[in-house]
């Protein structure tokens, strides 16, 4: 599929072509969606398309009113985020198929706990070099190059940029991974000084260390594709990177255990390189002579940045506040028996994808937001903030629902083989259901926080109410793991990103997008209580029925419609637009596979 954005009555005249012609096509590989989340922690989450910063064409520097100057159109936009989901959910899909390998081939004990304190090098690295950093810094820089490169400027700005950029990032890219290494054991007594096998964890942190090389590389080219409209490659990196390890695990996990699961990731990172390369090399190998439908004109305003070292340094610094809630959770879980941060580890990313799937649609509409504020509307803007977070709402606190009614069914059904026992599927199910009663909270928190830099001005206001959360999270959790073990670290992670939520939501005045936050609040109170009423009902008849299966489907089945028909009747103004969202793509995504 090819997306093209439509060149504007400006562009035509000032490149000769009438204005009623139509846009002409790229034959290049389709773009890319932007990249998620991985949802999945899979490792990351899933992304916005990209639109890096938009400049004005500067022939007519003063255009006539109602001309719309915008690069890219609503049905570009569109095919980008139908590319954006199925990618980010093919990418989620594989990594629960990875979590399930690794509870099928290594089980929840003393292997998989030191594995995991190695994976907080991807996950970090992760979240530095491919979501948030990387995309802030480089998408702009290459955007402007672009620019200069449609204005005829002398050589080739993009090839200057890459040139001057990437040989020093990639020496600071092979720096870190040898600092990691080299301080592993440092690393492992510090992220979990209770460990059983420390010795473990420091291998697979060395092996894992290989992984910011990977990630860096791949962030680079991941901004550089999106500053030129392309977005399959960088969505799918995801995809990529769990494949690596699924099948790392699978080939030499019977000679090299649970470090297999580390080669992995290593492999992956490689993949996620590999898999941009050849449209990176596409975009770098020539000078493109014709004019750029991505690139502008370079802007007439002295060259003043839209996104400035500030504004990165309180999105990562936000970025990595949040990430620590992980390190918090594992370094309590270390005092804990054999198979503690295991279970920990496979409640949350279940837990977790409810919420990925709903946040899915406050990454579509915030480019509106970002524009509207641009425009100077406030009111469309705010308009638009509250209803993503009603729809969102009522999308997360349906799955979290369904999570606590049905825990022990989802984690027979999905980890419950091989070296995952019974008694690990129990406690895993019990964590899981502490962990769904802060969906709402990390949807909240995931919704608010694109309204704080959707202006692209630094606040940092996001960054202090996070770590009011984490101070809470770390208090909450000292107390509660003695008496609850890891349900007591469950629910404090739960009490401290609902504490993020409420502050974020208090400070959405002048800080942010004006909402109306006593109506958002009872607008959010209407779907909470039918969420309450259907986990209920929803777990009384799941635990009646024997077979997981069964069980699942009847409880699943029996909370849909309890929650639809209870939240209707309450007038909750996030169902409607929920349920065609659902419908929308379904029939999409049905059109693709007939076409």
């Amino acid at each position: 599929m090819t997306v093209t954005p439509p060149r504007t009555p400006q562009e035509l005249q000032g490149s000769g072509t009438p204005p009623n012609a139509p846009a002409e096509e790229d034959s290049g590989p389709a773009g890319d969606a932007g990249s998620p989340a991985p949802v999945g922690s899979l490792p990351s989450p899933a992304r916005e398309p990209d639109q890096g910063p938009t400049t004005a064409p500067a022939h007519p520097p003063h255009p006539e009113p109602g001309t719309e100057l915008a690069p890219v159109s609503r049905g570009f936009l569109a095919k980008a985020t139908l590319v954006t989901a199925v990618l980010s959910v093919a990418g989620a899909m594989l990594g629960l198929a990875r979590d399930q390998a690794l509870a099928r081939l290594f089980g929840a004990g003393s292997e998989t706990d030191a594995f995991l304190v190695a994976w907080t090098v991807p996950e970090f690295a992760a979240t530095l070099l491919i979501e948030d950093g990387m995309a802030f810094a480089l998408v702009p820089a290459f955007s402007l190059a672009l620019a200069r490169r449609a204005q005829g400027a002398p050589g080739d700005p993009v090839r200057a940029l890459v040139a001057s950029t990437l040989p020093r990032l990639a020496l600071a890219f092979v720096a870190v991974s040898a600092l990691i290494a080299g301080t592993a054991p440092y690393l492992v007594e510090a992220l979990a000084p209770g460990l059983p096998d420390p010795a473990l964890a420091v291998d697979c942190t060395r092996i894992t260390a290989l992984c910011v090389l990977g990630f860096g590389l791949a962030g680079y080219s991941s901004a550089a594709l999106r500053a030129h409209r392309r977005f399959v490659a960088p969505a799918a990196i995801y995809v990529a990177y769990n494949t690596g390890i699924i099948t790392a695990m699978f080939v030499l996990g019977g000679q090299w255990g649970v470090r297999s699961a580390a080669v992995g990731v290593a492999v992956g990172s490689g993949l996620m390189v590999a898999i941009q390369l050849p449209s990176v090399w596409r975009r770098l190998r020539h000078r493109t002579a014709d004019r750029d439908p991505v690139a502008e004109d370079p802007p007439q305003d002295g060259g003043r940045r839209t996104v400035t070292l500030a504004l990165v340094a309180t999105v990562l610094l936000f970025a990595l506040c949040r990430q620590s809630q992980v390190l918090i959770e594992r370094f309590l879980a270390s005092t804990l028996p054999a198979g503690a941060i295991s279970h920990l580890n496979y409640a949350q990313k279940v837990a977790q994808i409810p919420m990925t799937l709903s946040l899915m649609l406050c990454t579509v509409t915030f480019p509106v937001v970002a524009r509207a504020l641009a425009d100077g509307d406030t009111e469309r803007a705010r308009d638009r903030v509250e209803r993503d977070l009603a729809l969102a709402a009522c999308l997360v606190l349906l799955g979290a629902a369904t999570v606590i009614a049905c825990a022990p069914q989802i984690i027979e059904l999905l980890f419950q083989r091989g070296a995952f026992t019974a008694a690990d599927t129990a406690a895993t199910a019990n964590v899981m259901r502490v962990y769904a009663l802060g969906l709402l909270g990390q949807t909240l928190v995931g919704c608010l926080v694109r309204s704080y830099f959707s202006a692209g001005r630094p606040s940092w206001y996001p960054l202090a109410t996070m770590a009011v959360g984490i101070i809470a999270t770390s208090w909450i959790g000292a107390w509660a793991v003695g008496p609850w073990g890891v349900s007591g670290i469950a629910a404090a992670n739960a009490a401290g990103i609902t504490v993020t939520a409420a502050l974020l939501l208090y400070g959405m005045g002048p800080r942010s997008v004006p909402i109306r936050t006593r109506r958002v609040l009872a607008e959010l109170s209407r779907p909470l209580r039918a969420a309450a009423v259907a986990t209920v009902a929803g777990a009384v008849v799941a635990s009646r029925v024997e077979s997981a299966a069964a069980s699942l489907a009847a409880g699943s089945a029996t909370v849909t419609v309890v929650f639809v028909l209870l939240a209707w009747s309450m007038g909750a103004q996030g169902l409607l637009p929920a349920l065609r969202s659902v419908r929308t793509v379904t029939r999409r995504l049905r059109h693709a596979r007939h076409r």
